[in-house]
């Protein structure tokens, strides 16, 4: 493992503070590779007020995950300027509140297994300690289970944990690459889902599962039961488990 990258425990300590008084401020928003999960996507495109097509029209790339064949979203950086961050500003991150979970996480790195023989996920921490990154020298020293609180983790890791899930069905039973078909609709439900709404209650996508008004009303008005909803239609639809 590289020594910038250290494993802690959920009580372990560091300290950690970013702000706009250490002198690397932003630059860990430049140079950027940058994934977004669903319900990334989901925080961003409401942040801003825009439909989830127009936010990947404008903010994001997709392409196709060498290990999962799955269709995998990164933001698009401004190539104008040092790769950045679209939504950096010289005073900090403008969608702050509704930041990337790696972004939220940072200077930690959530790393998650699932077993193949139980279904249980295993999480561990890492510590990333870049070289030009001086927050290390401030602030107050946090467990991670803290950290996790304060940031606003916890909600991220959940809604993470389900496209998990759906990982782990792709390479147990659907090696490869998915048919364009179904590469279309995994798209959708987790990543365009006000497309995905349109679907549902305009042209009957769904129709043939049989949902319920209750489930119905939940998904018209929210996109966390929205998003929700997608991953579960994909375990059906393209996995048969219901």
């Amino acid at each position: 493992m590289s020594e910038n990258f250290v494993p802690l425990s959920l009580n372990d300590n560091f300290r950690f503070k970013c702000s706009a008084n250490v002198p690397c401020f932003n630059e860990c928003c430049r140079d950027l590779n940058q994934f977004l999960t669903p319900y990334d996507i989901l925080r961003l495109k409401n942040n801003l007020g825009i439909p989830s097509d127009l936010f990947l029209e404008r903010y994001a790339s997709q392409h196709t995950g060498p290990e999962s064949g799955l269709p995998v979203i990164t933001l698009k950086p401004d190539y104008t300027s040092e790769l950045k961050c679209p939504f950096v500003s010289d005073s900090g991150c403008t969608v702050y509140k509704d930041r990337p979970s790696s972004c939220r996480t940072y200077p930690l790195v959530r790393v998650l297994t699932r077993s193949r023989e139980t279904g249980r996920n295993t999480e561990q921490y890492l510590l990333v300690k870049e070289p030009h990154c001086q927050g290390f020298k401030r602030g107050q020293v946090n467990t991670i289970q803290n950290w996790i609180k304060e940031q606003g983790i916890e909600i991220y890791n959940k809604m993470n944990d389900m496209l998990m899930e759906i990982i782990s069905l792709k390479n147990r039973f659907m090696p490869g690459q998915l048919p364009i078909k179904t590469e279309r609709f995994f798209h959708m439900a987790c990543y365009d889902l006000d497309t995905f709404r349109s679907h549902i209650f305009d042209k009957g996508i769904l129709n043939d599962l049989d949902l319920d008004s209750e489930t119905l009303n939940n998904v018209k008005n929210d996109d966390v039961e929205l998003l929700k909803l997608g991953i579960k239609s994909i375990k059906i639809k393209v996995f048969g488990i219901k």
